[in-house]
């Protein structure tokens, strides 16, 4: 339950419920919302990319509003997103780390990864396509230039999150998954401060990429969230800091709802209907703002500049031959903000501070977090830098007329879910850090080389569920709280030294 520190703050908010999916832009899934409130910095039909950016007679590629079930999954690497913003193609030999931001490279890239796929990158929504959206947005609030924290791929924005840096990541590392991320979270400055936290998962938390988080006394922390969930909404006992990780894996039993291609959209719109109608129905409704966003923008077009001059968290320089300083942010990506204290058709565009040049992007949650709960410091210089959102509270009490159910999602694949695919780098992400927590002693690479989706599955559930059994096991013996991450990072030390000789 939302700790009573929380009545130390004047604000009106004791419990920020986040839900972060995957892979979509702004224009992609929102764009087409300008049509409902022309507020909201959308698309119009006139928006294009050229096939072709150094001809200045090619073909051009204008944005359309017939989105729906997507397959294949767009190009999202680092070359890829900077192609797409720039127009020119990365060049290892002569590279250009601060190239000039157009916006115009995404149809030439995806036509590069696969003939017509820019049909399908310059593509968007229609507002009832995604209807719980659409409702969303009408009743309460959405930001329109929120970005990913970094021009990457999922797991280093994902770690933006609750940390507001990478640790130098700009891909997989599949080191660093082993051995956990060392920087300081959200969730240690939370409990330092006397607030409480909870992680309610589906699959496996990607959560556990912090080192930090896969300490014995947080083993409590973790909620199946199938199963606690709508009871801790109906009982009142959300901590003040929650987590919602979606299902990441796509299996015949049970649809992935996290909204990364080739997932099917409507059943990601089911998740956040089920949340709402969660919140919406508990007693603590009228103290929670639910913020519903997206990691990194899937190689998916979007008309907004990504911002450059951006500082970087931690002076951590990337890796060969990039060399990047995290001094651009990434592509934008939707942002909806869910509270009674909220009005409708709200529309947050750019912050007021704490800087001139401070934009919204996923550092903004742990610098929102601070100021909710007044916590005592930042994490890194780039949520010092961030803009918060707490301004989205904008009533002096909150309403009475929140609809307490939402349209139900119609679905869009009219296939089953291919559990014996191959992993998504993503997934494999997922995999490679359950090995650590389970002390399998295969390589990593070896371990994903032919694993399927619902193998993957079941070997990420079998580690969760060691790491959870052993914890309380530790726990219920000594009754000590200290941390079974030195278990693990021994064994992954060990378990380097092996794979490093395999």
């Amino acid at each position: 339950m939302a700790s009573e520190a929380s009545s130390a703050t004047s604000f009106p908010i004791k419990t920020v419920v986040i839900l972060v999916q995957e892979n979509r832009s702004f224009d992609h899934m929102l764009g087409w919302f300008k049509t409902l409130n022309p507020e909201i910095d959308g698309v119009t039909g006139s928006e294009s990319n050229p096939i072709s950016t150094s001809d200045p007679n090619s073909t051009e590629v204008t944005f359309k509003d017939s989105a729906g079930y997507v397959e294949p999954d767009p190009d999202h690497s680092f070359q890829a997103i900077y192609e797409q913003v720039s127009g020119k193609t990365w060049d290892t030999n002569n590279p250009d780390p601060n190239p000039e931001i157009k916006m115009n490279g995404f149809v030439q890239n995806a036509e590069r990864t696969q003939a017509g796929l820019s049909e399908t990158v310059m593509n968007g929504f229609k507002p009832e396509a995604v209807p719980v959206f659409k409702e969303l947005v009408t009743e309460f609030a959405v930001c329109d230039r929120w970005f990913a924290s970094l021009p990457a791929a999922t797991q280093p924005n994902r770690l933006y999150v609750h940390s507001a840096t990478s640790h130098g990541a700009m891909s997989n590392d599949t080191q660093q998954l082993l051995q956990g991320f060392p920087q300081k979270t959200i969730f240690e400055s939370l409990e330092d401060n006397g607030f409480t936290f909870g992680i309610y998962y589906q699959s496996f938390p990607s959560t556990l990429f912090y080192r930090n988080l896969r300490q014995l006394k947080y083993v409590d922390n973790f909620y199946p969230y199938d199963l606690s969930f709508k009871r801790h909404c109906e009982n009142g006992e959300l901590p003040n800091y929650v987590v919602i990780e979606p299902r990441y894996f796509d299996i015949l039993a049970a649809d992935a709802n996290d909204d990364h291609p080739s997932h099917d959209v409507s059943e990601g719109q089911k998740l956040v209907k089920e949340i709402y109608e969660a919140l919406r129905s508990s007693p603590q409704w009228n103290e929670i703002l639910f913020v519903v966003t997206y990691d990194e923008h899937g190689g998916f077009y979007d008309h907004v500049p990504t911002p450059t001059g951006v500082p970087s968290p931690d002076d951590i320089v990337g890796p060969e031959p990039y060399n990047f300083n995290f001094d651009r942010l990434g592509c934008r990506v939707p942002a909806i903000m869910v509270s009674p204290w909220i009005e409708r058709g709200t529309v947050l565009h750019s912050p007021a501070g704490p800087d001139p040049t401070s934009e919204f992007e996923h550092s903004s949650i742990p610098a929102t977090i601070k100021k909710i709960f007044n916590l005592k410091e930042f994490l890194t210089k780039r949520d010092a830098w961030a803009g918060t959102f707490d301004m989205v509270v904008n009533r002096s009490s909150p309403r009475t007329d929140c609809p307490e159910k939402l349209t139900e999602p119609v679905k869009m694949r009219d296939s089953n879910a291919k559990e014996t695919a191959k992993l998504s780098d993503f997934q494999q992400e997922l995999v490679q850090t359950a090995a650590a927590l389970k002390g399998d002693i295969i390589s990593p690479d070896k371990l994903v080389e032919n694993m399927t989706v619902s193998t993957g599955l079941q070997y990420v559930e079998d580690a969760f569920q060691k790491f959870y059994d052993e914890g309380n096991k530790v726990k219920g013996l000594n009754g000590a709280l200290n941390s079974v991450s030195a278990t693990i990072n021994n064994t992954v030390g060990n378990l380097t030294q092996i794979w490093k000789n395999i």
